[in-house]
């Protein structure tokens, strides 16, 4: 089975299933992390990993953003959605843009590091990427801690003639890795007529331990800051990393 295909081909569903204005809330917590670290002004921030641009489109009128992603059909999105911002296609583990920025963001893309080199080369890009006094914030989606286990969600969205029913199935086929499946089913009708489309999702899943030692190991001093942002409850955390002297 193709994977990743709402990266690709399916990327124009996006907006339709996960509208931008849902991620008002969760886009406070981001605004506010960001302004107790850098205080007042403009400042250039740097998103790794932007994908639709939807958590990032309600921050740009108060910071001055460039925008990464590996996906140029999601970066494509995000243009439309976002026309202000610079976009970069570039590997979050890799990309090198020769400057730095005050603030390096990533949200729910770094749940596709798959493994510890992974999050270490992300970890080493925000790094190159921030000024002397910089910060840097991601937010891991579950830690083997707080993973609901096997579970399924539906909903259906309805945008311009488009009826979309999409169905997540999320498991942990091997607990003793560091990773989950999420199978993506989409019942899509446009004009009448039905059609069913897959997709399969593998995301990282590692102990909150690790995050804080890999990023220590990376150079930061990182605080735990409360993100209630998870319709089921669970508890996740904004880390908010600094670089240490």
């Amino acid at each position: 089975m193709n994977e990743n295909r709402l990266y690709k081909e399916l990327a124009y569903l996006w907006p339709l299933i996960s509208p931008p204005e849902e991620y008002a809330k969760e886009a406070g917590y981001w605004r506010n992390a960001l302004r107790a670290k850098l205080g007042p002004g403009r400042h250039p921030i740097l998103e790794l990993g932007v994908g639709g641009g939807h958590n990032l489109s309600h921050l740009t009128w108060e910071f001055q953003a460039t925008a990464v992603d590996i996906s140029k059909e999601m970066l494509s999105l995000s243009m439309k959605l976002n026309p202000g911002v610079e976009h970069i296609v570039g590997d979050m583990r890799s990309v090198r843009l020769g400057r730095t920025f005050k603030a390096v963001i990533v949200h729910d893309a770094i749940d596709y590091m798959l493994t510890e080199a992974d999050l270490r080369a992300a970890f080493q890009t925000a790094r190159a990427h921030l000024k002397e006094g910089g910060v840097f914030i991601t937010a891991p989606d579950c830690y083997p801690e707080n993973f609901p286990g096997t579970q399924v969600w539906h909903r259906t969205f309805r945008r311009d003639g488009l009826e979309v029913t999409f169905i997540e199935y999320e498991t942990d086929p091997d607990p003793m890795d560091t990773t989950t499946e999420s199978m993506f089913l989409y019942l899509i009708k446009e004009q009448g007529r039905l059609r069913v489309e897959q997709d399969r999702h593998v995301s990282g899943l590692f102990p909150l331990e690790t995050w804080l030692r890999l990023l220590g190991d990376a150079g930061f001093k990182t605080e735990q800051w409360p993100y209630p942002v998870h319709d089921d409850g669970r508890e996740a955390h904004l880390l908010v990393s600094t670089l240490q002297g």
